[in-house]
């Protein structure tokens, strides 16, 4: 057992000792060793992570430069400062499997919307942020500027103008934290978000060019960039849940090294998925890593390691073994 992990570390070592939960301990301890050898890791995170609260341990990760970059889904970029300004108002729903169709319309009504057992406050999270939001869209446009989308929230949230509306501690939120370390994310599928139906509405009236915001393929070539610059020692791939936020980043190896024709270009180093989605046909988010190797995305030797089960239960376990909690 490792004597320098605190309390969390060393009863998962003691007890995490079969089946998914030695998975969860294996895969903690493969993070660690990458990071020990100077390898850099990407965490990409789908699902609702942020208004699960993954930012509570998540944050610390990036203010203690356990993680190097970040590939999330549009939603996960945005949920994390409606949770900064707007928490108070959240809903929780625990009852949400009995809910009707009418008490859900009746949610709707009161502007609440739902992720599982959390409501969202319309009002307050999403009117909130857009007030800002917008000004340094048309500001950027107003000077020729582009920008990819989180660029953009980086701006909001050190422009200091949602200060006034912070509901939770600044050091759970790990948009903040990210922020300030002007930290690499990548956000494959921005427009799938609220914040990107809001710009494509002010796009539909005319009100700011499509072009102001930097697009899909900028962030490939971003990452494609990122990555020839930074895979020296290896980059790791922690994936939380899966689709397009998994699946767009992990693909600019087989990008480099087939369609660049750059054969040098190193795999990446180290996979770990976390997911309860069951292999099926077709499924990506089911897929068992071994099928990543016939993409040239995983190398023979590539440390792999999968664990069904719950993120919300396992990555803050995982990142508190890494914290030494």
């Amino acid at each position: 057992m490792t004597t320098n992990k605190g309390e969390i570390s060393k009863f998962i070592e003691k007890y995490y000792l079969h089946f998914n939960a030695a998975a969860l301990v294996d895969a903690a301890k493969g993070y660690e060793e990458q990071l020990n050898s100077g390898a850099k890791m990407l965490v990409s995170l789908a699902g609702a992570m942020s208004t699960a609260e993954l930012g509570k341990i998540f944050a610390e990760m990036i203010r203690q430069d356990k993680v190097q970059i970040v590939s999330c889904t549009g939603a996960n970029l945005e949920e994390d400062i409606m949770n900064l300004v707007a928490h108070s108002h959240y809903k929780r729903v625990p009852n949400y499997r009995d809910l009707t169709p009418q008490d859900e319309w009746d949610l709707l009504e009161k502007g609440l919307n739902r992720v599982t057992d959390t409501c969202i406050p319309e009002e307050e999270a999403f009117r909130r942020i857009q007030e800002h939001i917008v000004k340094i869209w048309k500001d950027a446009e107003a000077k020729g500027e582009r920008y990819l989308p989180h660029e953009y929230m980086y701006k909001l949230l050190l422009s200091g103008v949602l200060e006034e509306h912070y509901e939770i501690d600044i050091k759970d939120s790990w948009m903040y934290a990210a922020a300030e370390k002007n930290l690499p994310i990548i956000c494959p599928g921005w427009e799938d978000s609220t914040m990107g139906n809001i710009f494509a509405s002010y796009v539909l009236k005319g009100e700011l060019k499509a072009s102001t915001m930097k697009s899909g393929i900028e962030y490939m070539t971003f990452l494609a960039d990122w990555y020839t610059d930074n895979s020296q020692n290896g980059i790791g791939f922690f994936q939380i849940g899966g689709g397009i936020a998994g699946d767009f980043p992990i693909c600019v190896v087989p990008m480099l090294y087939q369609d660049m024709e750059r054969p040098e270009t190193p795999f990446w180093s180290y996979f770990c998925q976390i997911s309860d989605s069951t292999t099926s046909y077709g499924s990506y988010s089911g897929a068992v890593p071994n099928e990543k190797i016939t993409w040239g995305k995983l190398d023979i030797n590539t440390p792999k390691f999968i664990i069904e089960s719950d993120a919300t239960i396992v990555a803050p376990l995982i990142f508190a073994y890494l914290l030494d909690m």
